[in-house]
């Protein structure tokens, strides 16, 4: 039958519409992740060869197929373009297309089911350059994280599946706005109270540096070769210190040797000398290693877990809560288990929430649903 056709022809056409988009957006989310940390511009300069500053023209940027054609090298001067690349724009593409499959149908080509897709995609693009920035950086910027909550509040009245994916009906836009209030500061609040039981219970944490590493006290962040911890993760009592015994420590006017280093919020002792930490402004070392007042979360996976519950409510907040700690438990046994043990690397915590808020979207809640009716079943 012609209707017939028309309909299989829609249900493939919009989801390869949303994949295609996908990988465009994946694009720009590369970008995203490269310069955001940096606080460069997301505009300008437009795209091009991180080695050789060269332009890359249209043609050569097109998601997947450029990475392809080019073999994964600039047309330039053929220095290697990471395999991530690629990697982000597929993903990004996967994703857009399951948004749709997962908020509409061709049965429902409704406006209310593109504006539901279409917030979807806003959710799923901030989750996946706030993983991947994790990852390289040990950080989430404040530009994902508070313009999460904003988007998520402000979504929330435009519409309001993700606030209830197991109901048919719509919320009402006041009703809507309060979820996704409660959400925000559910998720905070429950992220934070992890944070400071985990800094009371554990403590502190050693890491080991490279023979030849330097460790750098900048002006925000604690800087390892592979990575920065802003001190806002680092601090919160007046009793955290980052210690450490140095074979040399170079200031702006001087150096040191064989000297203890210890660093508060309020105070720099270099040896038997002491000072206001705001009173230096460069402070790098050599060290082996360094003891940090650490826990398994930062101030950013508070932030980050806000923003989730703007979007997706306050249950969503409880349940990647338990299901990222379980996937960060398998994932660290795993290496460990790979390394013999041996495995003492860091791992920052935003990416497992990251995939738990997916996990939540696209089934989640329903196993979420079944638990609690579960529980609430006569025995």
């Amino acid at each position: 039958m012609p209707g017939d056709f028309w309909l299989r022809a829609t249900d493939a056409f919009v989801p390869v519409t949303f994949f295609v988009f996908g990988c465009i957006v994946g694009s720009f989310l590369n970008v995203c992740i490269h310069r955001m940390p940096l606080d460069q511009s997301l505009l300008r300069p437009p795209s091009h060869c991180p080695k050789c500053q060269s332009p890359i023209p249209w043609r050569l940027n097109i998601p997947l197929l450029a990475w392809l054609w080019l073999k994964g090298r600039c047309a330039n001067c053929r220095a290697p373009i990471p395999w991530r690349y690629p990697m982000v724009e597929l993903l990004t593409g996967l994703l857009f297309a399951a948004a749709w499959l997962r908020m509409g149908s061709a049965a429902q080509l409704t406006p209310a089911a593109f504006l539901a897709a279409a917030v979807l995609c806003v959710f799923l693009a901030g989750l996946i350059t706030a993983t991947f920035i994790d990852l390289d950086h040990y950080i989430i910027p404040d530009r994902i994280t508070y313009g999460g909550m904003a988007a998520g509040l402000a979504a929330s009245l435009v519409s309001s599946r993700l606030l209830s994916l197991d109901s048919v009906m719509p919320l009402a836009p006041a009703s809507a706005l309060a979820r996704s209030a409660l959400g925000c500061v559910v998720g905070g609040a429950m992220v934070y109270a992890v944070v400071r039981v985990g800094k009371w219970l554990f403590g502190r944490q050693t890491y080991t540096l490279e023979p030849g590493e330097r460790l750098l006290f900048a002006e925000s962040a604690l800087r390892f070769a592979d990575g920065e911890m802003p001190y806002e993760d680092i601090f919160y009592r007046e009793s955290d210190a980052v210690t450490l015994h140095a074979s040399r420590v170079e200031l702006l006017d001087r150096c040191y040797t064989d000297v203890d280093v210890r660093l508060t919020m309020t105070r720099l002792t270099i040896g038997s000398e002491s000072f206001r930490p705001e009173e230096v402004p460069h402070l790098e070392v050599e060290t082996r290693e360094v003891i940090v007042p650490r826990e398994a979360m930062g101030l950013g996976d508070v932030k980050f877990m806000a923003a989730i519950g703007a979007f997706l409510g306050w249950q969503a907040t409880v349940f990647s809560l338990m299901a990222s700690a379980l996937l960060g438990a398998l994932v660290g046994v795993t290496l460990m288990a790979i390394q013999r043990g041996e495995y003492t690397g860091r791992m920052p915590y935003g990416p497992f929430i990251a995939v738990a808020a997916a996990l939540w979207v696209f089934g989640g809640h329903a196993l979420w649903r079944w638990w609690f009716e579960s529980m609430r079943a006569p025995f």
